[in-house]
């Protein structure tokens, strides 16, 4: 089987998570969320938690403008060691590793940017309307539906931010992904069904896809 890596960025409560751990299991290939987090931090010897708390990394800088410089990674003797843009680096160092040692879903950390020059690549952006949202964030929070509502609004909010700063464009433009696709219209079945059958077109027509 030919070499296929799944980009998926996705709403919070659109189910891309799911969708993604359901189209690995499909297709037999690992399957890559927070494990990444775990890996650049055995990588780069950076407390995990650092790598994790996704609500405040990097908003003030989103906020104030600018945009990320550069992709080397420091040496821990260096003062921005565990700085926001060496974290990021450290997980693409990860995200390219993992690219390059054979097919696997990769779920969010722009890794369709990171993996962007790489053949052989699908990415994908689930989204839902908000009622749907909603619904899905309900099943996993204990919280009040308004907080939770707050929460998706905030989540999505540091995702677009965050996403922005490390490429330069907007997370929720279509024109980022190969396919952009409405878990509400299709549930979560039909959105793995729709990304199976995109990547046997890729297969047939995309060189980079053929012996």
């Amino acid at each position: 089987m030919e070499k296929t890596i799944i980009t998926i960025a996705r709403q919070y409560g659109s189910g891309g998570r799911t969708v993604g751990k359901m189209l690995a299991k499909r297709l037999g290939i690992p399957y890559y969320d927070r494990e990444i987090i775990e890996m650049a931090a055995e990588d780069s010897g950076i407390n995990a938690v650092l790598f994790q708390d996704e609500k405040k990394l990097h908003s003030l800088r989103a906020l104030l403008g600018g945009g990320y410089q550069g992709n080397k990674l420091l040496s821990p003797e260096s003062a921005g060691f565990t700085k926001d843009d060496n974290l990021f680096n450290y997980q693409a160092k990860i995200i390219r590793k993992l690219a390059d040692e054979g097919s696997c879903v990769l779920i969010g950390r722009c890794a369709d940017h990171v993996l962007r020059d790489t053949p052989g690549v699908i990415s994908v952006f689930v989204h839902a309307p908000a009622d749907f949202c909603l619904q899905e964030a309900m099943k996993v929070n204990s919280l009040p539906e308004r907080e939770v509502e707050k929460l998706i609004a905030k989540t999505d909010d540091y995702r677009a931010r965050y996403y922005k700063y490390y490429t330069g464009k907007e997370w929720k433009d279509a024109r980022n992904y190969d396919l952009s696709l409405n878990s509400k219209k299709l549930g979560f079945e039909g959105t793995v069904e729709a990304i199976l059958a995109y990547i046997e077109v890729r297969k047939r027509f995309d060189p980079a896809f053929q012996d």
